[in-house]
């Protein structure tokens, strides 16, 4: 399966000057964030293909302009075509506005999915706005991932962790994929096409 992961910039290759072949192939597009929500109906719309969302810090706008026809993934674990999808959008809280947690909040989250983890044996591909703690995140405090990401990865071993936030174009050599333990870790900045393959049982938490 094709999956075209997008978050933070407007890819112009994409939407100023679309040709419905540039998405051919695709099966799937998951945004993480931090995206116009017109954009995000644009591509639905015109893909033909599911849309899946998770919020970024800046994405409040999304109470009143919806991105129609998309689905909203947020402390949900969505399966599509067998592979199980995690959502956990938002940044670290440093003003108090939308999408903002604290460490502490984001974990009691995570403890909210209990049931649906052990319900669904674990997740094949997490799916946030913000980075794992110490994972290609930033040591100013809007930037810094969550450490309960990482708990997460460790514990339930999914294939993908897609996260944005940090944006490819800080001039800080940010990395666009990274490994932690068994799970590929993708910054979906602007864009970003990978391939997910048979989910094999013996990955899965029993």
């Amino acid at each position: 399966m094709k999956i075209m992961v997008i978050a933070d910039e407007e890819s112009k290759y994409l939407w100023n000057h679309f040709d419905k072949s540039k998405l051919d192939g695709a099966d799937l597009i998951i945004s993480c964030g931090d995206l116009d929500p017109r954009y995000l109906s644009f591509l639905v719309t015109l893909s033909a293909v599911p849309v899946l969302y998770v919020h970024g810090n800046h994405d409040g706008k999304y109470e009143q302009i919806p991105p129609e026809g998309c689905t909203c993934i947020e402390d949900e674990i969505y399966e599509y075509e067998g592979i199980r999808i995690l959502g956990l959008g938002g940044s670290m809280r440093y003003t108090g506005g939308a999408h903002q947690y604290t460490e502490k909040e984001m974990q009691k989250r995570v403890r909210k999915l209990r049931w649906k983890l052990w319900r669904k044996k674990g997740f094949d591909i997490l799916v946030t706005h913000a980075p794992a703690y110490q994972l290609n995140d930033g040591r100013d405090l809007p930037h810094q991932g969550f450490k309960v990401f990482r708990d997460l990865m460790e514990k339930y071993r999914p294939s993908f962790f897609l996260h944005g936030h940090v944006h490819m174009n800080y001039g800080r050599n940010q990395k666009r994929y990274d490994r932690y333990q068994d799970t590929h870790v993708i910054n979906g900045f602007e864009r970003y096409v990978f391939e997910f393959g048979e989910v094999s049982n013996e990955r899965r938490k029993k």
